[in-house]
């Protein structure tokens, strides 16, 4: 596995958030969710880690890398507390375990926390390893509508239900995460611009 330099600051003490997807295309939940985690959770900094292939979901579907990291960007704007990387393509990380192993051993003076949002909490428990995920590091779910009932259905809830916490602890740990409501999603806004290009909306 490559290793470069890592895409923001990192020091003893800090606690970074860290908001993996396939940004296909970025959107203001996202904003919402690192903007939420960073007040309600004490964060320096969340990296939004840019994936090059979610491997849940289809090739076909997923915009080029290139394409999504300058949507991000434009769309994180003058944030610097917001980075937006493509540290998993550059590390040659194809799952979140192996994200999360390698920035743990190259920085264990830093904090880091998984974050998500709870529509992706009810899918978590298909993720390569996610029990060695929630093991190695403090899992943050943000709640988000249409999908506020997770954090009481979801496996992953189940299995952790005694590790779970409204404020930042050691792993294992699964905190919930509340505030205002943002409805934006990826999948509307595909769904939206599919039917623009189909000429159904103007």
């Amino acid at each position: 596995m490559t290793w470069l330099r890592p895409p923001g600051p990192v020091a003893k003490g800090l606690r970074i958030g860290l908001l993996g997807g396939s940004f296909n295309p970025a959107h203001v939940g996202h904003l919402y969710v690192g903007e939420v985690a960073m007040k309600r959770l004490g964060l320096d900094y969340v990296w939004w880690l840019v994936a090059p292939q979610n491997p849940l979901k289809p090739i076909a579907d997923t915009a080029p890398l290139e394409d999504r990291l300058a949507a991000a960007r434009a769309l994180v704007g003058r944030r610097p507390r917001l980075i937006v990387s493509d540290l998993e393509c550059t590390i040659g990380a194809r799952y979140t375990i192996d994200t999360l192993k390698a920035l743990t051993r190259r920085f264990p003076e830093v904090r880091f926390v998984w974050l998500m949002g709870s529509d992706n909490l009810e899918q978590f428990h298909r993720w390569r390893r996610w029990i060695e995920i929630v093991a190695l590091v403090p899992v943050a779910v943000v709640e988000r509508p249409g999908s506020l009932l997770a954090p009481l259905r979801a496996k992953a809830m189940e299995r952790f239900a005694r590790r779970r916490a409204q404020a930042l602890r050691r792993p294992p740990a699964i905190i919930v995460v509340d505030g205002r409501r943002n409805e934006a999603s990826a999948s509307a806004i595909r769904a939206g611009l599919g039917a623009c290009r189909a000429g159904v909306l103007e």
